[in-house]
């Protein structure tokens, strides 16, 4: 849930209780007012009935009947309300109404039994009438229930109006506050995306608030702690790999010198003593042959194990005759069909993107080869100004990206992540996996901050 729903959630849920609260409370004065107003009607009415038994006991109003209705002032009633006088010992009491029922806007079913079953809308309020300690009879007020329902209704839809607007009002302004102090976390959000893809140079803008501030600055400084903990890894990385390819090739110069030469030797004596013991010991000439094919078999081996260690035409004749003879021996050895198109020159790569694309080659038709079941694989090396592209295709069994990797993939892309590369594998219709692989001609500068 968003942040501004979630705080106007919270808005309209205490803005209706503070309404609830309020309707309760207005309910209660308003009919607290009624009783009190149907009283002092009351109490107005016992006056004046008792001023007529005054005038009356003072022979001023003879003429005059008891209770003289005529001289009651109806103006003290509200519209609807109703007075009966009863007298002491009377049959049937006497009264009038101030006019019919109010026609007031009809309050809805649900509120007029709630205010019903809270409060006793329209009770009448009675007081005796007495002269001279002689009770005359009873004055009763009863008031209008419906006006009074509907004055309560107009006073509670007036708060619902009011508080209806406060309410919007409130929320308007929350959300536009809200939405606009919230405005640099899309920034933040976007700044740890670019960083999570790599891009550990990006860094946030001092903002306003002084908690956005805060969290910039901490994710400002865990990018450049990345950014400098990368830019060390990178350079062991090469380092690494300068080490392990120096090793390669002292060890394949090594092979080629000793062992090479010791197997030569051991060629041309067995040679020699195969002709020499044509004449003198028949015997002898097996035995010297079957030396010879081991020897030959050792100085067979040694040197695929040489051109796996470091290829000589790698330094001798560059990059591009390096993988067509790489390819050519594949193609010997195996029933999958390889396919290599080269365009670009490969004499204008350094010798670290030459050797690197020679292993990453040489890394995926060895996968290939071992677990891809494929009849055929495309191999597309693509040099341009700025940056070398690698494609390896194959129509073997994946129909998904492996996951974990293994040794092999892992290697690459370590290979590729010390070169300030990218390396992405996807999927083949309908099955095979594709490995391409971005190396720049110039390595990006990583500044330690």
């Amino acid at each position: 849930m968003r942040l501004q729903v979630h705080l106007l959630n919270r808005i309209a849920a205490m803005g209706l209780a503070c309404w609830l609260a309020t309707a309760g409370l207005l309910l209660y004065r308003s009919d607290h007012q009624a009783r009190q107003d149907t009283r002092a009607t009351a109490e107005a009415m016992r006056q004046q009935l008792e001023l007529q038994l005054i005038k009356w006991g003072a022979t001023l109003g003879l003429r005059d009947p008891f209770p003289d209705l005529q001289s009651w002032q109806p103006n003290t009633l509200g519209i609807g309300d109703c007075i009966v006088f009863g007298a002491t010992g009377a049959a049937a009491p006497r009264g009038f109404c101030n006019g019919l029922e109010p026609e007031t806007t009809a309050s809805p079913p649900a509120f007029a039994w709630l205010y019903r079953s809270l409060f006793s809308s329209g009770e009448p309020v009675a007081l005796p009438v007495s002269y001279r300690n002689r009770r005359y009879g009873t004055v009763t007020v009863i008031p209008s229930a419906q006006r009074e329902l509907a004055a309560a209704w107009a006073d509670v839809s007036s708060l619902t109006t009011l508080a209806a607007l406060m309410v919007f009002s409130v929320c308007a302004l929350v959300y536009w506050s809200v939405n606009r102090a919230l405005e640099p976390s899309a920034r933040i959000v976007a700044g740890l995306e670019a960083m999570r893809n790599g891009k550990l140079a990006v860094r946030l803008p001092c903002f306003e608030l002084n908690e956005w501030r805060s969290i910039a600055g901490a994710v400002n400084q865990l990018a450049a702690a990345q950014q400098q903990l990368l830019a060390e890894r990178q350079a062991l990385a090469v380092k690494l790999m300068n080490l392990q390819e120096e090793e390669r090739r002292d060890l394949a110069r090594e092979l080629h010198d000793e062992f090479g030469q010791c197997l030569t030797g051991i060629n041309a004596l067995t040679a020699s003593i195969t002709q020499g013991a044509k004449d003198r010991c028949p015997d002898l000439v097996d035995e010297a042959q079957r030396i010879g094919d081991i020897a030959q078999r050792l100085l067979a081996g040694i040197r695929g194990l040489l051109r796996r260690l470091r290829p000589a035409e790698l330094d001798e004749v560059g990059l591009k005759s390096s993988l067509e003879s790489l390819v050519a021996d594949w193609n010997r050895q195996r029933r999958t069909r390889f396919d290599l198109n080269i365009d670009g020159d490969c004499s204008t790569l350094p010798d670290a993107l030459t050797v690197a694309l020679f292993r990453m080659v040489q890394e995926c038709l060895t996968n290939i080869a071992k677990h891809a079941e494929a009849r055929h694989a495309r191999i597309a090396l693509t040099v341009g100004t700025e940056t070398a592209t690698l494609i390896v295709a194959d129509d073997g069994l994946a129909t998904c990206v492996p996951q974990p990797f293994g040794i092999g993939l892992l290697g690459m892309r370590e290979r590729v992540s010390a070169l300030h590369g990218r390396m992405a594998l996807g999927i083949a219709e309908p099955h095979g996996l594709i490995v391409t692989i971005q190396l720049p001609l110039e390595p990006e500068s990583t500044s330690a901050t």
